[in-house]
């Protein structure tokens, strides 16, 4: 019987931590490499992802007032890696305003002050198409660069604040989210 308890135990604890650890697990709105969780800044808010956010300390973007998509990996499926120069580029869907910001993989912001954090798109240089590319590199670009550690994984997060994009507007394959490439890895 102790036995049976002991494993029972064990396997309900182990499952509640993977359940509230990492992004929520329902409700995933996925576009290319970005994911997105609409339902997070609602009252119509899943338990398990109410745990998550719970757990994590993160403030989501209230629906009335956006939607956050986050990308670890590349649209190739590699993860973003520091030592590699990592692009994005392209347009985002339509909003007053968006912010492109990179955190640590725990979900902290990944430069001190001093260094650049992120853009918005008040700020960012765009080519005559209205489209952009921001180079995310330990090495330092012209235009629109954003610095990162010489090595380590991170984390992309794109706000779009005051969007159609979220619980009532379907969003799929023609939704238009940047592209996150990445080149110049070292071997």
């Amino acid at each position: 019987m102790l036995i049976a308890l002991t494993v029972a135990a064990v396997l309900g604890l182990g499952a509640t931590y993977l359940s509230v650890s990492g992004q929520p697990p329902f409700g995933t709105l996925q576009v290319g490499a970005w994911q997105a969780w609409p339902r997070s800044g609602t009252a119509t808010i899943d338990p398990y992802a109410q745990a998550v956010l719970i757990r994590s300390g993160a403030l989501p973007v209230g629906s009335g007032d956006g939607v956050a998509f986050v990308t670890r990996r590349t649209d190739d499926g590699e993860p973003l890696n520091a030592r590699c120069e990592t692009v994005v580029r392209g347009i985002t869907p339509a909003a007053r305003y968006w912010t492109l910001t990179v955190y640590d993989e725990a979900g902290r912001l990944m430069n001190p002050p001093e260094l650049r954090q992120g853009f918005t798109s008040q700020e960012i240089v765009r080519n005559a198409a209205g489209e952009f590319e921001i180079v995310v590199s330990p090495r330092a670009r012209a235009g629109n660069w954003l610095p990162v550690p010489r090595a380590g994984r991170y984390m992309l997060v794109l706000r779009l604040y005051d969007t159609p994009i979220g619980i009532t507007t379907p969003s799929g394959p023609g939704t238009p989210m940047p592209a996150v490439i990445q080149r110049g890895c070292p071997a």
